[in-house]
């Protein structure tokens, strides 16, 4: 059996958004450490004891074996990466917003607090927005007292920053 050869999509290796806060970086390191200590060596296991059986071309679990192996040490390299380059949210001051600031603003007589973080990080149900998102980057640099703009699809919306911190 072949393995089909798949052509590189243009968008197949987007680098990832490396503003990552402290919890987050400790996950990393932690799932890195899982699949180098325990997962890897359990999936070579596997290949070897597949690869025993015989004929490669003819042994489709082996073939499924290895492509999960591939996948996960394509993943190691990824997070090795991702790791050694990380940037760690840690807010400075709270006069102006920056990434890692709770941030609250009044949109339409409404208020609402956001925490901004990194792309990899955010979670719009839990109020965690991310700095390349339309509103978090309006709002990076700004203080309390500051009103912007945000356009929101077919609208635009007016928010005053009410409290940073």
């Amino acid at each position: 059996m072949r393995v089909p050869i798949r052509k590189p999509g243009k968008y197949t290796h987007d680098q990832p958004d490396l503003h990552l806060t402290r919890d987050k970086l400790n996950e990393l390191t932690n799932e890195l450490e899982r699949l180098r200590t325990e997962i890897r060596p359990r999936a070579m296991k596997e290949v070897s004891r597949l690869a025993e059986m015989g004929d490669f071309s003819e042994n489709a679990a082996y073939q499924i074996a290895k492509g999960r192996l591939r996948g996960m040490n394509e993943r190691i390299l990824d997070l090795e990466a991702a790791i050694g380059k990380v940037i760690l949210i840690e807010p400075k001051n709270n006069d102006r917003i920056q990434i890692g600031h709770r941030v609250t603003v009044e949109a339409n007589g409404k208020q609402h607090t956001y925490l901004i973080l990194g792309s990899t990080e955010s979670n719009p149900d839990e109020s965690v927005i991310s700095h390349t998102s339309p509103l978090g980057a309006a709002l990076i640099g700004k203080g309390v007292g500051d009103t912007i703009t945000v356009k929101l699809k077919e609208r635009e919306v007016e928010y005053k920053i009410v409290k940073v911190g």
